[in-house]
């Protein structure tokens, strides 16, 4: 970290600490300082929800003081580490990257500690995956340090069930204070002795999957898992500790968990953020009965919207959300994912790959031909109600997966691009027409927005489509030559 950075973090630093002695009183003041430490293109419009949320006394300023009010041996430590360390010192970095290498540079990584798991859930991929595939601490040590470089400081476990390898994700966090590390768990290995390692490092969030209430959850995932994911949540929320949930939103359970009631038991619980996933059909033998209909994701669209409006919940629709970052962010443009055989892959849902991490450090991983389809190719359509190419551009990753040579790197059964987006066709025939009115809809307050071409866009983004205009590529961002 160069001087003039280094005093910028300290003051970030300070700023944090002074606001947390006295939260209520000093929390007006935040944006003031943040102002002043920070460039103002810098998340605006991310900064300008935070001032409103103070000046408003609404719904978002109830969850930062429930932020504000978690286990104060953690509280201060984990917004550095997520706020100061993972965001604000960095993106700068990110952004020159993607200019420099001419490819996607992520904002986290996804990795597979472990193709383990202790479930066996209907529609997850991992269930088929056994329990032989680990990547080891030096190998996840090595893809920490090289997401390092590139501006990288966010990493998220997935599996498998990541808690199996919680020692040794423990000792990662230990070795990485600089960074801010996210769990998706199943929460059943979630204990007293768990909690006190959070405490100890303080960089380590949880994302517990839940699927409903507990009939809901219990047919997908087995009998007597709500019980143990309530059992868990309970432990987190009497040490003060914080999570969220991940959500996957199924055809079966969607009346469940968009659903207010539901929001309000999360809130009770103690978490402090939904992630929603609209079901995919990956791996061999999955249907696409569990994929929600146009009615059903609709309805989502709706009612995550509302709730932003009132409950005091930091929610994502990862489908429907794709107007605010500008459409598709797998393929390294803000994610990508590494499995338990170190395969790097352009997303969770998309298994194939020209590249192992044992063999190629990751930036060439994020240059390999399937990366750079993706680089070319997002956003896949200029309705970001749109944005995915397996979902709801059906066909696409087929294209760019025969285009790139790319393997599949099923570690059970191989599945192929066209077998997968064959089983998301009639879906994507069906939202299209959906897409198309929500998108154009004049009442919407996101309209105005979405008729800029910036929006959802970094400055990085929209330089590289200036770069590639003029080398007569079709562009599909919004204000560019639409597909």
């Amino acid at each position: 970290m160069v001087a003039l950075d280094s005093v910028k973090h300290a003051a970030l630093c300070k700023m944090v600490d002074y606001l947390f002695e006295d939260p209520e009183t000093r929390f007006p003041k935040a944006m003031e300082m943040v102002d002043k430490a920070a460039p103002r293109n810098l998340f605006p419009s991310q900064r300008e929800a935070f001032r409103n949320a103070i000046d408003e006394k609404n719904n978002w300023y109830q969850l930062l003081m429930k932020i504000a009010h978690l286990n104060p041996d953690v509280r201060n430590r984990l917004v550095k580490s997520f706020l100061i360390d993972s965001n604000l010192m960095v993106w700068g970095e990110q952004e020159k990257n993607r200019d420099k290498y001419q490819c996607n540079i992520p904002w986290a990584i996804l990795l597979d500690p472990t193709s383990a798991c202790n479930l066996h859930c209907t529609g997850c991929w991992a269930a088929e995956y056994g329990h032989k595939l680990n990547l080891s601490y030096d190998d996840i040590d090595s893809i920490i340090e090289q997401g390092k470089a590139l501006g990288t400081h966010v990493f998220i476990y997935t599996g498998g069930e990541p808690l199996v390898r919680k020692h040794d994700l423990i000792k990662l966090c230990e070795a990485h204070p600089d960074c801010a590390f996210l769990c998706f768990t199943n929460a059943t290995l979630i204990d007293e002795a768990f909690c006190q390692d959070m405490i100890r490092v303080a960089n380590f969030v949880p994302a517990i999957s839940a699927e409903g209430f507990e009939e809901a959850t219990d047919a997908r995932r087995g009998e007597g898992v709500f019980q143990k994911v309530s059992k868990a949540m309970a432990l987190l929320r009497e040490h003060g500790l914080p999570f969220g949930v991940s959500c996957c939103y199924t055809a079966q359970n969607a009346s469940s968990i968009a659903s207010e009631e539901y929001f309000d038991w999360l809130i009770d619980q103690g978490a402090l953020f939904a992630w929603i996933f609209s079901f995919m059909p990956v791996g061999h033998g999955s249907t696409p009965d569990l994929i929600p209909n146009a009615a059903q994701r609709e309805h989502l669209y709706n009612f995550v919207r509302e709730m932003r409006q009132t409950k005091p919940l930091f929610t994502l629709d990862f489908q429907d959300d794709g107007e605010f970052v500008g459409g598709c962010i797998a393929g390294g443009r803000r994610y990508l994912h590494i499995n338990a055989a170190g395969d790097v892959e352009p997303c969770v849902f998309a298994h194939y790959s020209n590249a192992n991490i044992h063999d190629v450090s990751l930036l060439d991983a994020l240059r390999s031909p399937i990366f750079m389809e993706y680089y070319y190719e997002q956003p896949f359509d200029g309705n970001y109600l749109r944005p995915c190419p397996i979902l709801e551009n059906s066909g696409m990753l087929a294209e760019m997966v025969t285009r790139s040579g790319a393997k599949s790197t099923d570690l059970q059964h191989e599945e192929t691009a066209e077998e997968l987006c064959s089983k998301t066709k009639a879906f994507s025939e069906e939202w299209a027409p959906v897409a198309k009115r929500l998108w154009n809809d004049p009442r919407d307050p996101m309209h105005g927005k979405r008729m800029t071409k910036t929006q959802g866009m970094a400055e990085a983004d929209m330089r590289k489509f200036e770069r590639l205009q003029k080398e007569g590529r079709t562009l599909h961002y919004n204000g560019g030559l639409r597909s």
